[in-house]
């Protein structure tokens, strides 16, 4: 038996993985229904034994993902597409800023310029998102932990980001 924790919801789970039938690269999760990736360690050829290299299948996101402002008393809710490419996320001013999406708000803690997400093609052909702080002054807590200054994380569906005090859920 392994613990898997799925990555949508974060329910805790225990897998028999030898009652996986061969080949499978994902299943169900029982709670929210998305699918949890399956990883298959890669054997040496001809000696049944088991390498270090770990191969990880996952579906191949083929579109980019929107970034949707969590409505509170400073902040209405507002929807943003993501584009391939860097996209600046932060508070809208009067002054100049370098975001390409400005959140209407009057979170003050939130800075013009707060987080950075990189959207790339994988070798697949489908889209990987990074996420970074960009110098904000408040930092960014991503799924509850504090990004640490240069950290970048891969966005996965429905994680939580938190810039100033609005939070943002990100959606594949």
């Amino acid at each position: 038996m392994i613990s898997v924790k799925c990555p949508h919801c974060r329910i805790g789970l225990k897998v028999d993985e030898e009652k996986l039938p061969p080949g499978i690269t994902s299943f169900k999760c029982p709670k929210c229904k998305s699918l949890i990736p399956v990883s298959l360690l890669s054997e040496k050829e001809g000696t049944g034994i088991s390498t270090s290299d770990t191969e990880f299948l996952q579906p191949v996101k083929k579109q980019t993902g929107t970034l949707t402002v969590i409505p509170d008393d400073h902040t209405q809710e507002q929807v943003f597409p993501l584009c391939e490419g860097v996209t600046i996320v932060g508070r809208q001013s009067s002054r100049p800023s370098q975001a390409t999406i400005r959140i209407q708000t009057t979170d003050r803690s939130m800075s013009r310029e707060h987080i950075r997400i990189e959207i790339n093609k994988d070798a697949r052909g489908g889209f990987k998102h990074y996420l970074s702080d960009n110098n904000s002054k408040n930092h960014t807590l991503y799924n509850s932990n504090f990004l640490e200054d240069d950290e970048v994380v891969i966005l996965n569906n429905n994680d939580e980001i938190v810039i100033g005090h609005t939070v943002l859920r990100f959606n594949e």
